[in-house]
């Protein structure tokens, strides 16, 4: 009969003592990386499986975090999520976590589920995303003192809870900065209707960066819900203008889509540049501001831990993107 694989085994194999392979197990971020990589290896070379119940006991941790599959609209902007979860699970796996994905139809029915998961697989924290003004879920969750953080600012107050996001702003200014340096004065924006934080802070910095430039920026934005036809629509109307624009920044890249199919009729060139760098506008020569997803998703999960180890911890963690210029800027 084989011998049954121990800690102990483990520990003889990587050449650590047994509270070091514990502790690559229950805090792997508190373990040295080459001395983590020399005993996960061991761990994968002896196949060794650790007693969840057993750890959990131990450590009062499930080791699971939950985090929200969101429905995708029109296949574009669904990328920008699924490449966060990628990040995050890889993260969270290296630190010994594993994340549970649910679905929700709207904010009434994630809080239900929180419930049901809390019930059910006594999970040790959320990663939400899709934050808002007046969020009922980050109440719920603090009501409870459920841990989480959040992928997006809590746009009511600022230090209402730990949080990771991207400077929208800074992205849009980006884009606006390299179209004026290209001798456009005229620069459109296309967003989402007024209210929506993540959309007012992407139009803030193409207002500000204008602004500061001594353009006016009257007539040039215009506000639609997300989505190729309604970028194609709304850029259209500007187009018919008597003084149309020569460039435009969008909030992001289906309304950029939408815009480059309004462009083809245009009388004159017209430069466009989308916001989350999609497959879609890599492969069709899109101009975009591209978001740092995995490093979100790695500061999201080292928010996580260090909460959950009870230490002090950054609340507020704000990533600066980058404008990747192709053919259509």
């Amino acid at each position: 009969m084989a011998e049954k694989v121990t800690i102990a085994t483990v520990a003889r194999h990587a050449q650590v003592s047994r509270q070091t392979v514990s502790n690559v197990l229950n805090a792997p971020h508190i373990v040295r990386e080459e001395t983590r990589r020399r005993v996960q290896e061991a761990i994968s070379a002896l196949g060794y499986r650790a007693n969840q119940a057993a750890r959990q006991m131990r450590t009062g941790r499930s080791r699971l975090i939950a985090v929200r599959i969101e429905p995708t609209r029109d296949g574009i902007n669904g990328s920008v999520l699924d490449r966060f979860l990628h990040g995050l699970t890889e993260t969270a796996d290296a630190a010994g976590y594993r994340v549970l994905l649910y679905t929700a139809r709207d904010d009434d029915q994630e809080i239900a589920t929180y419930d049901d998961l809390l019930g059910a697989y006594d999970l040790d924290a959320f990663v939400l995303t899709g934050t808002k003004h007046g969020d009922p879920r980050t109440a719920w969750l603090a009501e409870r003192e459920v841990p989480f953080v959040t992928f997006g600012r809590p746009w009511d107050a600022l230090d209402g809870h730990p949080w990771v996001d991207v400077d929208g702003a800074a992205g849009t200014a980006q884009a606006t900065r390299h179209l004026l340096d290209a001798g456009h004065h005229r620069i459109a924006f296309l967003g989402w209707p007024t209210g929506s934080g993540v959309g007012d802070d992407r139009c803030a910095g193409w207002r500000t960066t204008m602004t500061a430039a001594g353009h006016d920026v009257a007539g040039l934005r215009r506000e639609s819900e997300d989505g190729i036809a309604e970028g194609e629509r709304v850029l259209r109307d500007l187009l018919a203008h008597d003084a149309p624009p020569t460039a435009v920044v969008c909030a992001s890249d289906s309304l950029a889509l939408g815009a480059l199919q309004a462009v083809r009729d245009a009388a004159a060139p017209v430069a466009v540049v989308g916001f989350d760098d999609t497959p879609v506008a890599a492969a069709v020569g899109l101009s975009s501001v591209s978001q740092p997803l995995a490093a979100a998703a790695a500061r999201c999960v080292d928010l996580l831990t260090t909460l959950l180890d009870g230490q002090p911890t950054d609340q507020q963690v704000l990533l600066t993107p980058t404008l990747v210029l192709r053919h259509t800027a």
